[in-house]
């Protein structure tokens, strides 16, 4: 089996929320800045709670903030 991809559209999300920055989100979710830029690379998969936190920031289901494998496949 490969590698396991958890993706996500924060940084789309972020331009469509009034532009928020990394550094915004990053303090409405209790995280550095670091670690929004590690997610939004792809470099970092998020704990179960953090993921619920960044989709509580955005006002979104879970599912419309991550998703598992090619975003084309959705």
């Amino acid at each position: 089996m490969g590698k396991n991809l958890v993706s996500n559209h924060i940084r789309k999300l972020q331009f469509n929320h009034d532009e928020m920055t990394q550094l915004q989100l990053a303090d409405k979710v209790g995280v550095t800045r670091q670690t929004i830029v590690a997610l939004e690379k792809g470099n970092y998969s998020p704990s179960l709670e953090l993921a619920f936190r960044i989709a509580l920031a955005f006002n979104l289901p879970l599912e419309e903030v991550f998703f598992y494998g090619d975003s084309t496949q959705v």
